[in-house]
């Protein structure tokens, strides 16, 4: 929280004053930095056939199954996919040797 009021005209603050409000502000944004996400997207049958190694039709197919609508999002015409949670799913549909595509 900064001890200078937001209403106070920068002409009304000395040299020290501006350069101490700064130096304040700066810290406060590199206390708090962004969470950002490391999530990895394909977008559309293509890539998400190019994500699984296969057909655009196969892809399409794999999409019906409804096995990987959590790692799907449609919006309209739009597939945004989430290539790591495809992934995560794929492997356990592997390891329990029901794997559709």
């Amino acid at each position: 929280m900064s001890k200078y009021d937001l209403n106070t005209r920068i002409i009304d603050l000395t040299l020290g004053e501006l350069l101490e409000a700064i130096e304040e502000r700066v810290k406060d944004c590199q206390q708090k930095p962004e969470e950002t996400t490391n999530k990895n997207f394909v977008y559309g049958l293509k890539g998400l056939a190019k994500l699984l190694g296969c057909s655009k039709t196969t892809a399409a197919r794999v999409k019906a199954t409804g096995d990987y609508d959590e790692a799907i999002t449609q919006i309209g015409a739009l597939l945004i996919i989430d290539a790591d949670k495809v992934l995560e799913i794929a492997k356990a549909k592997k390891n329990d040797n029901n794997l559709h595509f």
